[in-house]
């Protein structure tokens, strides 16, 4: 027992243990002190409007914290090595130097996310922020990667060279997976669509609603809530529809009248254009049309052809049944009938004998 007190004692006069005690000690209130402040700036910049600053602190909390933690923890394995005379001194800077690059790394990482999420709640275009925010990603891992294998001593012109030559393997070993690739790349690019919209192929049979757009494979959702899982370079030879950017929704009818109400066919047709003209859910700017249009075979045809203001699919329908019912109050304001089909036989009289 008193040989263990006697070590202890002994070790706690070493000054390389005292230094290491006061940096943890200091570690440990840094990290304390830094939270609390990250934590307090955070409330207040939640009241400025900007996007920047609010994002700036939410990814840079968990990667100041580490940061601390790695800079206290190898400062603190330098005095113990350089008082023990340890081989692992020469290991600390390197180590220090990656665990650094990996932290601020990560800190662009999350910042670039954070931004992403800031800017789609403010309204930016979803597809266009994702896009953005994949090749910035993807710029950050490749840097952060390289400047490591720099660091180890390893050449990042060999590397190069050697991710030239294979990536002719690659390129020829998986040209589907590249043509996927550089068909999201068009499709980021050329934005025939976003996420959200209706789009439809008369080319095959994809139609629905876009909920992803990735870098191989976009994902629709049928109306039936089937999900399609499209390649994307299936967009560079199909050509699509894109009904939710349409302006106006097409109400194109034609409605028939009966043969004996051929006096009251003019009358009608004015008084259903007058109608139109005053609706106002009618696009009077867009063409607006209702004529007499031809002698059926068992009616008198007039048609209408108008645009709604509104496109939204659900509004539409109830626009052209508003449309409809008026229409068919001014036939029977006028005392006509809407026409059906309808054949007349007429029967010889047998000769008399």
């Amino acid at each position: 027992m008193e040989s263990t007190l006697l070590e202890l004692e002994q070790l706690l006069s070493r000054p390389d243990v005292i230094w290491v005690f006061l940096v943890v000690v200091a570690t440990l209130a840094a990290n304390y002190i830094t939270r609390r402040l990250l934590l307090r700036l955070e409330k207040q910049l939640e009241r400025t409007k900007t996007v920047w600053d609010d994002a700036l602190v939410k990814s840079a909390r968990r990667p100041l914290t580490w940061l601390i933690w790695v800079l206290g923890i190898t400062f603190a394995a330098e005095i113990s090595a350089a008082g023990t005379e340890s081989a692992l001194t020469d290991l600390i800077e390197p180590a220090r130097f990656v665990a650094v690059v990996f932290l601020l790394a990560y800190f662009l990482y999350r910042f670039i996310a954070e931004a992403e999420n800031a800017f789609v709640s403010n309204g930016a275009d979803l597809t266009t922020a994702n896009a953005v925010g994949k090749l910035l990603r993807i710029a950050v891992i490749i840097t952060a990667v390289l400047t490591v294998l720099q660091t180890l001593g390893v050449s990042i012109s060999g590397v190069l060279a050697f991710g030239g030559i294979g990536g002719i393997a690659v390129g020829f070993a998986a040209k589907d997976l590249l043509a996927n690739f550089f068909g999201g790349l068009m499709v980021y690019l050329d934005r025939p669509f976003a996420v959200g919209d209706w789009i439809r192929s008369p080319d095959r049979q994809i139609e629905g609603t876009v909920e992803q757009i990735g870098w191989r494979l976009t994902i629709i959702r049928t109306f039936d809530q089937r999900p399609l899982y499209i390649p994307n370079s299936v967009f560079a030879t199909i050509s699509l529809e894109n009904p939710s950017r349409m302006l106006n929704r097409r109400i194109y009818e034609t409605i028939g009248l009966r043969s004996d109400d051929v006096d009251k066919v003019q009358p009608i047709v004015e008084e259903v254009r007058q109608m139109l003209q005053e609706h106002p859910d009618i696009d009077t700017g867009k063409t607006l049309m209702v004529n007499f249009n031809a002698f059926g075979p068992s009616s008198l045809d007039f048609f209408i052809y108008t645009f709604t203001r509104t496109t939204n699919w659900v509004a539409y329908h109830g626009i052209k049944e508003q449309v409809l019912l008026k229409v068919y109050e001014i036939i029977d304001h006028h005392g006509a009938e809407i026409a059906f089909p309808s054949q007349t036989v007429y029967i010889e009289p047998e000769p008399q004998p």
